[in-house]
């Protein structure tokens, strides 16, 4: 039944009815459109059940989507919450009565355009204005830092759990479930005790022992980039086993049997249908380093604050909206790269033939 069809039965007419009526009862406009969201989004999605579908078999389902729905709204209001508000002309966290009745003198850019301006020098100079916030600038500096070790690290974290994933995938690997625990057990030991036993290695343990670090990794960028790396190779790993979990071996031995080398069969034969995991596990890693604090918290000073450690401090120290406006953009960027995740892995399912195409 399509969208037109169902707009003309008996229980879209009630849905709406009921709208009204909760409309009258609450006298809330915001609250019918909740209602309506709530209970018509099940009622839209529910797909034609079969002619022996009982009444009881009809209303099950439409209970069962319309609690999934409710939970999905849970679950995804407090991030999408901050987007309208980080548009607020007022310094506030919250909705004025202008947003409410959606007066557009109660809505500014001011806080996005607080983003490049907030530190500068001079933000209205026109001498090395550029030069001025790209230096001086608080946010465009924790961008810089956040970008900086999130693409450094994400290199690291795919590079060497691409390689941990390849040996772990070998039948012949002795102790691999062990291995495999100790190597993803970044995601799964709390982060504050990852952070504390980081700090004391690469603040303590290290020093001296490479050239040019006498003090040891703490408040460096290659410990942060170390840590951030260790962080996301667990993400790699996943991802790329989960690949060559569909992998045909026998691939491998017939590239042997032709007369390939070992470089060769990993760039032509393996590589190719790796990749997507490779790529997943690399957005994976690059978006938990991109949000990550607790380590920086540790392992930092105060030139190396990155996007997160600067709305913690902010939180603290300077509560403006602005940090709204960064949170919008760092959660429309996660969902950039979510979406590409998804894109991958329904590629990499079509190359497995698990999918049709």
């Amino acid at each position: 039944m399509t969208f037109t069809e169902k707009c003309k039965t008996r229980g879209f007419y009630t849905l709406i009815g009921a709208a009204l009526l909760f409309l009258v009862y609450t006298q809330s406009f915001v609250g019918m459109v909740g209602f309506l969201i709530i209970f018509g989004i099940p009622y839209f999605a529910m797909h034609d059940l079969p002619l022996y579908a009982t009444t009881k078999d009809k209303i099950g389902k439409y209970i069962f989507l319309a609690v999934c729905t409710m939970i999905f709204i849970f679950l995804i209001t407090p991030i999408l919450i901050i987007i309208p508000l980080s548009f607020n002309a007022e310094p506030y966290f919250t909705f004025t009565e202008g947003m409410m009745s959606l007066d557009p003198e109660a809505y500014s850019t001011r806080w996005y355009e607080d983003i490049w301006r907030f530190g500068m020098t001079a933000p209205d100079g026109t001498e090395n204005w550029w030069g001025d916030m790209w230096n001086n600038a608080t946010w465009i500096r924790a961008m810089r830092n956040s970008f900086f070790l999130a693409i450094v690290s994400t290199i690291l974290a795919t590079g060497f759990g691409t390689l941990a994933a390849l040996g772990l995938s070998r039948p012949e690997m002795p102790f691999r479930s062990a291995i495999t625990s100790l190597l993803i057990s970044p995601m799964i030991v709390p982060l504050v005790i990852t952070a504390t036993g980081m700090f004391f290695f690469y603040g303590g343990t290290m020093q001296g022992i490479i050239p040019g670090y006498e003090k040891g990794l703490a408040n460096t960028y290659l410990g942060l980039t170390l840590a951030h790396a260790t962080l996301g190779v667990p993400f790699v790993i996943i991802t790329v086993t989960a690949t060559l979990s569909g992998f045909d071996r026998s691939l491998i031995r017939a590239s042997e049997g032709l007369g390939a080398n070992g470089w060769t069969t990993f760039t032509k034969v393996i590589m190719p249908l790796i990749t997507p995991g490779m790529i997943s596990g690399a957005l994976f890693a690059f978006i938990t380093s991109l949000d990550e604090v607790v380590a920086v918290i540790f392992l930092a000073n105060v030139d190396q604050r990155t996007i997160p450690r600067q709305m913690f401090s902010g939180l603290r120290e300077q509560i403006s909206p602005t940090i709204l406006a960064v949170a919008t953009i760092l959660v429309l960027m996660s969902i950039l790269l979510l979406t590409t995740v998804e894109l991958l892995r329904r590629r990499s399912e079509r190359l497995r033939g698990l999918s049709p195409g």
